[in-house]
């Protein structure tokens, strides 16, 4: 396994002469073509294998608190040129992309777009919270506006009608922009378009705190943003009384047409309340909160490891769609039972479905996702109202 090297690097300035995002990317869907994502069995994605980061617990790293009120490991450190390593299945091959263009299906058949109408989206107000409560509300697809700790914080927001490559949203989003309160952070999951959205991003103050995974911090001060902070999977940082880890998850990155896999993917576990800052789970419970917003992910073996280093998850975010042709996106895609399966790995008490619904990025109906995701927590015997299946723009609080 590649570990970044922490030497200090100073990493450039805005450079507008030069912009990424106009390249194009013909395959930025989030990892259309890899192969099975079951349990790895013996020799494939175990530990010590080139598909698995060793989950011991990263060397101590200095964290460097800033005039800002972000506490975080040492920025400015220089990252591998690939993060391949990471992969817990194979990227595709020349046989699956010849598959994919003799059967692949990228748009539900003209029966399952029938039901776009009845695609769940009902905006209301946001609720009112205070320091002390957690609320979510869902922008839609994998786009939340998170309250805890007193901060507000979205997660891969994407407030445009059109992303690039992609036919336009079939539903509005949740959430107004001009109903936002004013925005904390942004946690980012990887660089996949329908997660990383520039014209939304560009409506924020530059001074916003972007959290990223790593890597990607060079993309974000290119861009103009002044307050960013990468991290590699299991690292934390702290902003205010929040408490932000990055783990892994099943997926990949790509933006453009030459850097696969040059910037890490992963899900941010957010944690408010009592903590002695020495790792997961340390410190007294007390009234403390977590919630885990898993980004876009496969099933596997990390959802298990997560869940023993941050036990207590009240409310794990979990998508659910963009799950067809099953052998070109099971590796990067959960489905409905995969997902509830996750969940129970987990050990969250909460469930709230995402990743469909908003742009139809695969060829399942589109009502199928929440029909198969509500069948599959009843039949792990989980209490309904633990299944926070939010209609577009829909909101909860923890603790109603």
């Amino acid at each position: 396994m590649t570990q970044p090297r922490y030497r200090s690097q100073q990493l450039p300035g805005p450079d507008h002469r030069t912009d990424p995002d106009h390249r194009t990317d013909p395959d930025h869907r989030g990892g259309a073509g890899r192969r099975s994502g079951e349990d790895p069995g013996p020799g494939r994605g175990q530990e010590g294998s080139p598909g698995r980061l060793r989950t011991a617990a990263p060397p101590p790293r200095t964290r460097t608190p800033s005039p800002d009120g972000i506490t975080a490991p040492g920025q400015g450190r220089r990252w591998p040129k690939s993060f391949e390593d990471r992969l817990t299945a194979p990227l595709p091959g020349l046989r699956s992309f010849a598959r994919f263009a003799r059967e692949g299906a990228v748009r539900p058949s003209r029966e399952g777009l029938a039901d776009i109408p009845r695609i769940p989206c009902r905006p209301e107000p946001l609720p009112r919270v205070d320091a002390r409560q957690v609320a979510v509300s869902w922008a839609g697809h994998a786009s939340w506006v998170m309250r805890i700790g007193g901060l507000t914080v979205l997660a891969d927001p994407v407030w445009s009608r059109r992303i690039l490559g992609t036919p336009a949203r079939v539903t509005p989003v949740g959430v107004p922009w001009d109903a936002l309160p004013p925005v904390d952070a942004v946690v980012i999951s990887h660089n996949h378009y329908d997660h990383l959205d520039l014209p939304t991003l560009r409506r924020l103050p530059s001074d916003t705190p972007m959290f990223v995974p790593g890597g990607l911090g060079r993309w974000f001060t290119r861009k103009g943003f002044r307050r960013v902070v990468e991290l590699d999977w299991w690292e934390s940082a702290r902003l205010g009384g929040v408490r932000l880890d990055f783990v892994p998850s099943h997926h990949w990155s790509k933006r453009t047409l030459t850097d696969t896999c040059r910037t890490l993917w992963g899900g941010w576990m957010l944690t408010a309340g009592p903590d002695d800052g020495t790792g997961p789970g340390a410190g007294e419970v007390g009234e403390r909160r977590r919630v885990y917003f898993a980004g876009d992910t496969g099933y596997g073996h990390w959802f298990r490891r997560i869940g023993e280093r941050y036990p207590g998850i009240d409310l794990a975010l979990m998508p659910i769609g963009a799950y067809e042709p099953r052998w070109w996106l099971r590796d990067v895609h959960c489905d409905p039972e995969e997902a509830v399966r996750a969940t129970l790995d987990l050990g969250a008490r909460r469930m709230a479905p995402m990743h469909w619904g908003t742009f139809l990025l695969s060829s399942e109906p589109v009502m199928e996702p929440l029909h198969r995701v509500r069948a599959a927590w009843a039949a792990a015997g989980r209490d309904r109202e633990d299944l926070w299946d939010l209609p577009i723009g829909g909101s909860r609080v923890l603790g109603d």
